[in-house]
């Protein structure tokens, strides 16, 4: 009987014991490895269109012809919209008609020409009378002046010919000018983004038609001042988006203005991310960690892990709060330069739950 108590006993305190260990909380945490450090300068970003234009007319009229819809995608040199040319048409066909007139009627001759040419027989014939002495010399120079007064009057006919010529042909210019403005066409590659007039709507010259936002994208972000010192231009970075947390993406930075922005005392850096356009959609938001700095660290940590300077390790079955020195921080790990070995386990999830001493089961996460 004795034997057969000693027995129950027992197995009631293994059971007792299992109970025990199985209502203690599961902590998940992570190995303390060795590996390389890196510093990183946090920052928010914001991605741009690299530029946006709204499209407009230069000359007034109706809308016949449009190919503009909003969000699709068009090419430079693009014809996106057609204003009504017919009124334009016919004005450059009566100049047309008019120039080709003006040069039929200087391709018949002058008839200042023909009364040039017989001054000057006249003027031939007087000095040979003069010479024998059957025409007075007054009368001569009176010839002399009607011949140089009929050489001024072709001069100025040829002058008038040529302005009236490139009158006509300059209007011609212009005309062909307006008529190449009332084909609007996309000055860049680029996507439309809002629509202003469709066909059969009269527009006023200088009256925009629609918005046009380029494809290229500009990732900007803004970098404290007291962090911005260490931004070099061709350093690497990693980006998350808004909406795609789960998502990292490699970055560089590919120029750094140099003044900040007025409300915020931020520096602007740009950066080039490495991911398919279609994620880059302007005005997305995020965070980005600029690389400034990598060392062999003996002691590296998940950031989760931190709350301040402190950490909870788990010992031999049992949570401790250590305080901690941290070293280089990016934007998943941390380096701890003093309070942590290698092989250490820190718990990386639900750190409001513990408390130092508190026993736990382990939960190990790679």
């Amino acid at each position: 009987m004795k034997r057969k108590a000693l027995i129950a006993a027992a197995a009631i305190a293994v059971l007792v014991f299992v109970l025990i260990v199985l209502l203690r909380p599961t902590a998940t945490v992570a190995a303390v490895v060795s590996g390389r450090a890196v510093k990183a300068v946090p920052g928010s970003v914001t991605v741009q269109a690299e530029f946006a234009m709204e499209l407009k007319s230069e000359i007034g009229g109706r809308i016949v012809k449009s190919e503009l819809d909003i969000g699709s995608k068009v090419s430079a040199g693009t014809i996106l919209a057609q204003i009504d040319t017919g009124d334009l048409a016919l004005e450059m066909e009566k100049t047309e008609a008019d120039y080709e007139a003006a040069k039929n009627r200087i391709g018949v001759g002058s008839a200042i020409q023909l009364d040039l040419e017989t001054a000057r027989e006249s003027l031939e014939n007087f000095e040979r009378l003069t010479k024998t002495g059957n025409y007075p010399p007054a009368e001569l120079e009176k010839q002399r002046r009607l011949v140089r007064q009929i050489e001024q009057k072709l001069a100025l006919e040829k002058v008038a010919n040529k302005q009236l010529i490139d009158g006509y042909e300059n209007t011609l210019k212009v005309q062909h000018r307006q008529l190449d403005k009332m084909t609007i066409t996309a000055p860049f590659e680029g996507i439309v983004s809002a629509v202003f007039a469709r066909p059969g709507d009269l527009i006023g010259s200088n009256a925009s038609i629609a918005t046009l936002i380029s494809t290229s994208r500009t990732v900007e972000a803004k970098i404290s001042q007291e962090d911005f010192a260490d931004i070099k231009l061709g350093q690497k970075a990693t980006v998350r988006f808004l909406g795609r947390e789960n998502d990292t993406y490699t970055a560089e930075v590919v120029q750094i203005l140099p003044t900040a922005e007025a409300e915020t005392q931020r520096y602007l850096v740009h950066l080039v991310v490495k991911c398919p356009p279609e994620v880059l959609v302007p005005g997305l938001t995020g965070e980005v960690n600029i690389i400034v700095g990598e060392r062999a660290a003996k002691a590296l940590v998940p950031r989760r892990a931190l709350f301040g300077n402190n950490i909870y390790a788990v010992q031999n079955g049992r949570v401790q709060l250590r305080k901690v020195e941290v070293g280089y921080v990016s934007l998943n790990i941390a380096e701890i330069t003093k309070g942590l070995e290698p092989g250490d386990l820190v718990v990386v999830e639900e750190l409001d739950k513990f408390r130092d001493g508190d026993r736990v089961r382990t939960e190990l996460v790679k």
